[in-house]
């Protein structure tokens, strides 16, 4: 199944591009045993409008050019569901076995994303109460679809 990372704005060269990209590489090598591709990262400019409500609806409209109508969203909001690690890999893995065509994990700029991107997600996600920077929250979903390969094939990286 495929997985994918849609956000707005780039990650510059550094240690938490460095990072995100060892997660995601890793669900590469472990992925393939349980039916995930390594997940493809798709970086979109932010908008430069002056307000945020056009902001977001720029970035939203990207957002949708850039995906494949196919792929599930899965959107990253500070106003969506907080959920375990194994929650979250239970979610993956019934979409792959429903046959699903992939999901993509959408994070989006600083304003957040617009609420008619929202509404057609078909799950809202957040990490905690808090709002994280955007490079923060790439780290963490990058990681957690790394959990979630690990939960789903049975590796003891994941010690609950």
């Amino acid at each position: 199944m495929r997985l994918v990372v849609a956000a707005v704005g780039r990650l510059k060269a550094g240690p938490e591009r460095d990072l995100a990209r060892r997660y995601l590489e890793r669900i590469g090598k472990i992925g393939r045993g349980v039916g995930l591709d390594a997940p493809d990262v798709i970086e979109l400019d932010e908008s430069r409008a002056r307000r945020a409500e056009e902001r977001k609806r720029d970035e939203a409209a990207a957002l949708r050019a850039a995906l494949d109508p196919k792929l599930a969203l899965f959107a990253l909001d500070e106003g969506g569901k907080t959920m375990s690690s194994e929650a979250f890999a239970a979610a993956i893995g019934r979409r792959r076995d429903d046959g699903a065509a992939g999901i993509a994990f959408v994070i989006g700029g600083a304003d957040g994303i617009d609420p008619s991107l929202l509404a057609d997600a078909q799950a809202r996600l957040a990490f905690g109460a808090m709002t994280w920077p955007h490079q923060i929250v790439r780290i963490l979903l990058a990681e957690q679809l790394y959990r979630a390969a690990t939960i789903l094939a049975g590796h003891p990286y994941h010690r609950a």
